[in-house]
């Protein structure tokens, strides 16, 4: 059931598949100070979501309940899926369900709806020979995405993100777990030889540039989004450590951390992708300045919990001896 809050914009109403988690919430963001109607279509309610956008409780797998919340909807965007190249790694049965059928799914609903335009949200690794189940379902998914368009004339955009980081970000993404690491344990490990090379984007980026392919120039195409500098690893832990001016031992495994790539995500494919960069962007510095903040009040937070909680428990013992 649809529940709705305001009427939607006269730029129309995008349908976010997905909307409740990292990247999705802030696209639904984007959106919604774009102008654009927002209707959010998760498993569960983003705790982000404003009084302006709608919810829609619902699993990607349910095909007529996705028809039912894609109905009036310009635009549907698919972030859904299984995201995690570590889950999917050896789990090709799960990923194809979710990043394939699903996607499948969401192609169907937006066609029934008469979307003007269906936007996924697909990864540099449909490039690359890494990547396992993950870069194979992404791939498939993309043409699917591409046989919808040529069988139904469904228009589509193809969003390739690259290393996506920022707030309400978890322990999946590859900078929220070196910074926890480091704000936590003063102490950050990482499995591979720190050479691995990264063009790190923030996730408030990456959403304003995917409400900007919108403008029909960016129709029926892929796209590339990350960012504008290439990092190594190691050079990323020198940074973050420097940054907390305190004494962080930073740690390599120099394992080769399988399903990876190392250098780039580019392997030979006929396909080619155009790359899309924002020219006001957030220094690299400073968004992880940002990551630090959310990630020392969780832990603040969960402190005064643990604290809370065992003043609570010290209090009952005491009540307990009183009555023996």
């Amino acid at each position: 059931m649809v529940e709705k809050r305001k009427e939607s914009s006269s730029r129309g109403k995008a349908l976010v598949i997905g909307g409740s988690g990292f990247v999705g919430s802030h696209i639904a963001d984007a959106l919604t100070a774009a102008g654009y109607g927002v209707r959010i279509f998760d498993l569960r309610e983003s705790p982000y979501r404003t009084p302006d956008q709608e919810f829609v409780r619902g699993d990607i797998m349910d095909l007529e309940a996705l028809t039912e919340a894609a109905k009036g909807c310009r635009y549907v965007y698919n972030f859904a899926g299984m995201a995690d190249l570590e889950e999917a790694k050896d789990n090709p049965i799960g990923a194809a369900r979710l990043n394939v059928l699903g996607n499948v799914h969401a192609l169907e609903a937006a066609r029934r709806a008469e979307a003007e335009r269906f936007i996924y949200a697909s990864t540099v690794y449909v490039y690359s020979g890494a990547g396992a189940f993950y870069r194979a379902s992404k791939q498939a998914a993309e043409h699917f995405v591409e046989t919808y368009h040529e069988r139904f004339g469904l228009s589509f955009t193809i969003l390739r993100y690259g290393s996506l980081y920022g707030r309400r970000a978890g322990s999946q993404n590859g900078i929220y777990d070196l910074l926890r690491q480091a704000l936590e344990h003063k102490k950050i490990r990482y499995e591979g030889d720190g050479e691995a090379v990264r063009e790190y984007i923030h996730v408030e980026d990456a959403a304003r540039l995917s409400v900007k392919i919108l403008a029909p120039e960016f129709a029926n195409r892929h796209l590339i989004l990350t960012g504008h500098e290439r990092w190594k690893i190691r050079d990323l832990t020198r940074m973050i450590a420097e940054m907390l001016e305190e004494d962080i031992e930073v740690e390599f495994g120099n394992l080769h951390v399988d399903g990876h790539y190392a250098m780039t995500p580019y392997a030979f494919r006929p396909r080619l992708g155009h790359k899309l960069v924002a020219n006001d962007f957030v220094d690299l510095g400073q968004g992880l300045l940002d990551c630090m903040s959310e990630i020392h009040e969780e832990l603040r937070a969960g402190r005064e919990q643990a604290a809370s909680g065992n003043t609570a428990e010290t209090t009952k013992n005491k009540e307990e001896k009183k009555e023996k």
